[in-house]
């Protein structure tokens, strides 16, 4: 039995809306506090109840810092939520530079997510074919006019399984621990694991720690919270504004095809098979989707058996490759997922764990060990844009055009700084994961030097003769076009929003 109401959930969390193959993405801000909240009370917004036959369309919304205060939302209750939302995406110079946010990539070059740019609503729309532009206009209602201007709206591609790359995409996901099977304590896991507490996708609820993330929490004394807001878990007396919502960060990020795949056509000079396996290993699969790893014999828990392309795209871990040779340690998935348990591969027994522990044994000079996935995995939920994608024959060719692609990368999680912070400035930016140097990730590195580190532009393979291939000067091919943090209400929290001032 799930240990949440779903009728209570915003129906992304538990859904990506694969069906509904058309989204775009509307930035609003709010004009009109009043009527916004009179919008509030009426927008169809589409929960995570199970439905037969599966809705056509749907609707949600999120809300930054800036739009809860526009909202009038009282102050007591903002200042509970998390530094990082508060401050938001590019709210401060030191985050933006963990983020990799400088350079091109600063929020000063952003279309939107900065100073007068800084949007308060983001209503998120998906419909089935050809239903988008009704579905658009049904939503808006009398009040939308007067509300909000609407400083954007992010038209999606029409979904497919391939970014723009051409690599096979949204096949590793988490899964979510709704029935509660997974008890969190204190002891050491050492097995990677798939299923991830619900506490690390929604506020209100036990996370990996066996600790509650922090959210605003209101006094049970206001009379507006009875019916509504229901009593904190770990704190009766309290009514929990967060609970049944998350976070949802948001970012557009243009990936640069055309240089993508003429670079590697250079390095492989012109040879197919070359420039098609550099590019699986900087990625880290191949482009069909397949790991460059074996599978592993064993079930990896939170796979289900009986999904045979699940097993066949996600069954493995890199306990057989710990020095990279068959996936490169500094790969693109290799560092948003690595997949470990709590403590290094190899790790068995008292005796050897504190040895390793202590960092004694370990294998030649590298040193591996590399954070608990577990604490910071995120659910994505992102859409390409752009033109028609690519044929098969230009990613083949080493030829693209260069025309506008890329992806509105979304992910939810219970805590920002935990999950998707760490990963991006830890993993993703930074040049000495996993005991690498001069490394950042191939594809979402912006390969400026930093203090410490004057270079972070290669990419390495290890080869059978010990010595590593070495590619130098990688460009730039993700640049950052827009970004902002947003809170994705439960159904209760939105309608206690809409009903501030009544």
């Amino acid at each position: 039995m799930a240990l949440v109401d779903y009728s209570d959930v915003q129906g992304l969390v538990r859904y990506g809306y694969g069906r509904m193959t058309e989204a775009c993405f509307l930035l609003l801000r709010i004009d009109d506090p009043v009527a916004a909240r009179s919008w509030l009370k009426t927008a169809p917004v589409t929960t995570a109840v199970e439905r037969k036959p599966p809705p056509e369309t749907a609707l949600q919304v999120a809300f930054t810092c800036e739009g809860l205060q526009a909202l009038q939302i009282p102050p007591e209750v903002i200042q509970q939520f998390s530094p990082e939302f508060m401050s938001g995406m590019a709210g401060e110079e030191s985050r933006s530079r963990r983020l990799g946010d400088v350079g091109a990539n600063a929020p000063s070059r952003w279309q939107w997510g900065s100073a007068e740019k800084i949007a308060h609503v983001l209503v998120l729309l998906y419909a089935e074919p050809g239903k988008l532009e009704t579905w658009k206009q049904s939503v808006k209602g009398d009040s939308w006019d007067h509300a909000f201007t609407v400083l954007d709206c992010l038209e999606a591609e029409r979904l497919t399984d391939t970014e723009p790359f051409g690599f096979k995409d949204g096949i590793s996901q988490p899964t979510i621990d709704w029935d509660g099977k997974r008890k969190p304590d204190k002891s050491e896991r050492l097995e990677y694991s798939n299923l991830v507490t619900l506490g690390e996708f929604l506020l209100g609820y036990p996370n990996e720690y066996g600790k509650y993330s922090t959210r605003p929490l209101v006094n049970r004394g206001d009379d507006r919270t009875a019916g509504l807001l229901l009593p904190a878990e770990e704190d009766p007396d309290k009514r929990d504004f967060g609970r049944n919502g998350c976070y949802l960060v948001f970012r557009q990020l243009a990936q640069d095809v055309s240089g993508f795949w003429k670079f590697l056509d250079g390095e492989a000079r012109g040879d197919p098979h070359g420039r098609t396996n550099l590019a699986e290993a900087m990625v880290g699969r191949k482009m069909n989707g397949e790991a460059l790893v074996p599978l592993s014999d064993s079930q990896i828990e939170g796979l289900d058996p009986d999904a045979k392309d699940n097993i066949r795209l996600n069954q493995f871990t890199y306990e057989s490759d710990s020095d990279g040779a068959r996936c490169p340690l500094g790969a693109h998935i290799r560092r948003a997922n690595p997949r470990n348990g709590d403590l290094p591969y190899g790790t068995s027994g008292l005796l050897s764990r504190v040895i390793r522990t202590l960092g004694f044994g370990r294998k030649g000079i590298r040193d591996d060990m590399v954070s608990s996935t577990r604490f910071h995995r995120i659910l994505r939920r992102g859409r390409a844009y752009g033109t028609t994608p690519l044929q098969e024959r230009d990613f083949q060719s080493g030829q693209a055009d260069n025309r506008d692609r890329g992806l509105y990368f979304i992910c939810l999680n219970a805590n920002i700084g935990r999950q998707f912070e760490f990963v991006q400035n830890a993993w993703i930016m930074g040049s000495k994961f996993d005991g690498l140097s001069e490394e950042s990730d191939p594809l979402l590195g912006n390969r400026l030097p930093f203090p410490g580190c004057p270079e972070t532009s290669t990419f390495s393979i290890p080869q059978p003769d010990g010595v590593r291939r070495r590619i130098a000067g990688l460009p730039q091919f993700v640049t950052v076009r827009g970004g902002a943090y947003f809170f994705l209400p439960s159904i209760r929290a939105l309608w206690y929003m809409a009903t501030i001032g009544d």
